[in-house]
């Protein structure tokens, strides 16, 4: 409340007190003039007290506040994800709030909901996307250390000769060359005939790069069974891309449960080691 309207108040209070006393009472005007300015006092004190508990709830509101924020930001410091990231987005994120345009703001509205998304999932052990994620994919990619193991079937053939699909190769080889990872992809195949020149010849393309590569046809073992794509990064995170009715990519599961981890692990030894015998074993391929 401004000072001004203090003022109106508790000259008004005084007053009514006055008027009200000189109605009701028979006193003297001296008693009169000491209970409207005891009034006027009183109110004026109240008016303070109010205000006073006003400004003490929102100050104890604004405490709590960076009490939250400096709490989160220490769990940040403490964690792999670094504070200057974090400091990096908020601050990005409020000079698109202050200069941008309705469109720009929008679109980080967006990107900063999809990003929270992502990270509530992984939190909790698994995140989602629709279609194919090639960002996610070559990413992880750059984070990888040891080990990366991968299918590919038929639903990503076509992605080999696209150009993400170069920046995910460059992305292998610098992990081979500069951090020692050992990778190993397996191209799984229906039937024998699908085992084609240009397969072959894909194949030797990864070798070059320094990736063991290899074909296992499923027809040729005993339990024939079904595979999806997937890739496990350091026996910890699997990326998987779910098919659609046509056998097209139409979704991207990342997932860190260690069910889901050990089961597609499991998968890939068992056709990693019958690709090797099928590799031994002769077998005569028709091609179409």
């Amino acid at each position: 409340m401004n000072p001004v309207r203090k003022t109106l108040v508790t000259v008004s209070a005084g007053g009514c007190a006055f008027l009200l006393i000189g109605v009701l009472s028979d006193s003297s005007r001296g008693w009169q003039w000491t209970m409207s300015v005891l009034v006027a006092v009183t109110t004026l004190v109240v008016q303070y007290l109010v205000e006073f508990g006003q400004r003490f709830e929102s100050l104890d509101r604004r405490f709590n506040e960076i009490l939250a924020a400096t709490t989160l930001f220490s769990q940040v410091d403490g964690s792999v994800l670094r504070s200057d990231e974090v400091t990096r987005l908020v601050l990005g994120y409020t000079k698109v709030r202050e200069q941008g345009g309705d469109i720009m703001q929008a679109f980080a509205e967006k990107e900063l909901g999809r990003l929270a998304k992502m990270m509530e999932g992984l939190g909790s052990g698994s995140a989602d996307c629709p279609g194919e994620n090639h960002e996610w994919l070559i990413d992880i990619t750059d984070c990888v250390k040891m080990t990366l193991d991968a299918t590919s079937t038929s639903v990503d053939r076509e992605f080999w000769s696209s150009g993400p699909a170069e920046r995910y190769l460059a992305a292998q080889e610098k992990a081979i060359k500069r951090r020692g990872v050992e990778i190993r992809r397996l191209f799984v195949v229906r039937d024998e005939y699908e085992v084609t020149p240009e397969l072959r010849g894909l194949c030797e393309d990864h070798r070059r790069r320094g990736i063991d590569a290899r074909i296992v046809v499923r027809s040729l073992m005993e339990s024939n069974p079904r595979v999806s794509d997937f890739i496990v990064f350091d026996g910890e995170l699997c990326y998987e891309t779910k098919p659609d009715q046509e056998s097209n990519p139409d979704g991207t599961l990342l997932s860190a449960e260690p069910d889901h981890i050990e089961d597609h692990v499991t998968q890939f030894t068992d056709l990693w080691a019958e690709a090797e015998r099928q590799q031994t074993a002769p077998r005569v391929t028709s091609e179409t």
